[in-house]
């Protein structure tokens, strides 16, 4: 049994474990992780790994170090639980790893939830296994594109809804980090809809690769932005974490920005505090959108079928995607290894998918 081990107060260390396999206990089932992908998402995972978050807290690990989190798909090699049987296959929330052990509660033939204690305080979506053969969301023959984009179209899914909900409803969205999946999948939702403007800010290096896509209506690089012009209002959805674009952002469009979401870090070393972190912004306060709890507020208000139309929407979008990201698949620890160097290092290609297997 292999894991991948960070050290909390510096994501670039890493380590691998390897462990014999311990007896599996009473009411248990092992999953082996089969297929997963590394993007910037997890990077952002475990610079938010302490605090009210706590994504370190799903997986233990030793004093100062965390097991980064990772979304996939897992297979049952062993199980305490008769329902659940040896081969059933889930996507769900699992470690950099091989394996993990869960105690499964609320089984149906749609899935289970992990009840261990450590999770129980931790919103519901992630500690929920789905059985790909019931699985609304599962396409079989696109596996990969699913590691990469399944959590990240949602949180951009319901980010556009949340963006279109405004009011006053904005003329113009700007989008940090424009190249990363979650922009990404933000600008495809909202472009499909309606009138909103959508500009995306990257790297001079990442330039042509935003404009290629054909999802924004602009593209301004960092240093540009005291001279961004746009109509209002205005929001500002912030994918990066890097306070003095924020800041920049915030003084540039002055009343003409009327909100300013906070999704991602994608440049985890510049918020090593976390969110919050950094100098006094001017204009509207900045707020957090996580969107397990936005996702079950307008659930909650519009009914199952909103969440389903979510669903059939992403479907659509995986074959979509592969024009936007090239999955690369690689198998072993070492390619785990040498794919957290890059992601962390800022190497990999925006167009390039990192989808690991053992």
């Amino acid at each position: 049994m292999i894991e991948l081990q960070l050290r909390r107060d510096d994501i670039r260390r890493q380590q691998t474990i390897v462990k014999l396999p311990t007896p599996l206990v009473d009411d248990a089932v092992r999953l082996r992780i089969e297929l997963f992908s590394l993007t910037s998402n997890n990077v952002t995972y475990a610079a938010m790994g302490e605090g009210i978050l706590g994504y370190w807290d799903f997986f233990p690990a030793a004093d100062g170090w965390g097991r980064p989190p990772c979304w996939g798909f897992a297979t049952v090699e062993a199980s305490n639980v008769p329902a659940l049987a040896i081969g059933a296959r889930f996507w769900g929330y699992f470690p950099v790893g091989t394996h993990l052990d869960v105690i499964p509660t609320q089984i149906n033939g749609h899935g289970f939830t992990d009840g261990a204690v450590h999770r129980q305080a931790k919103a519901p979506v992630y500690n929920r296994y789905f059985a790909t053969a019931a699985d609304a969301s599962y396409v079989a023959d696109r596996e990969a594109e699913q590691t990469l984009f399944r959590p990240l179209y949602a949180t951009g899914w319901w980010a556009a809804d949340c963006i279109a909900r405004g009011a006053p409803v904005p003329r113009t969205a700007i989008l940090s980090s424009a190249s990363s999946k979650t922009a990404l999948s933000t600008a495809h939702q909202l472009g499909r809809l309606g009138d909103t403007i959508i500009v995306g800010l990257t790297s001079a290096k990442n330039r042509d690769y935003v404009e290629s896509t054909g999802l924004y209506d602009s593209t301004v690089a960092y240093d540009e932005i005291g001279e961004l012009s746009v109509e209002g209002p205005a929001v500002f959805v912030d994918y990066l974490g890097r306070r003095k674009v924020t800041s920049t952002i915030h003084r540039r469009l002055g009343a003409t920005l009327v909100r300013s979401l906070t999704i991602g870090i994608t440049d985890w070393t510049a918020m090593a505090k976390g969110i919050g972190d950094g100098e006094p912004l001017e204009g509207v306060t900045p707020e957090f959108f996580f969107v397990p709890d936005y996702m079950a507020g307008r659930v909650k208000e519009d009914g199952p079928a909103l969440n389903a139309r979510m669903v059939d929407d992403m479907r659509v979008f995986y074959p979509v995607s592969n024009a936007l990201v090239r999955p690369v698949v690689a198998r072993g620890i070492q390619a785990v290894e040498a794919s957290w160097r890059q992601l962390t290092g800022g190497e990999v290609p925006p167009d390039i998918g990192l989808v690991h297997g053992w």
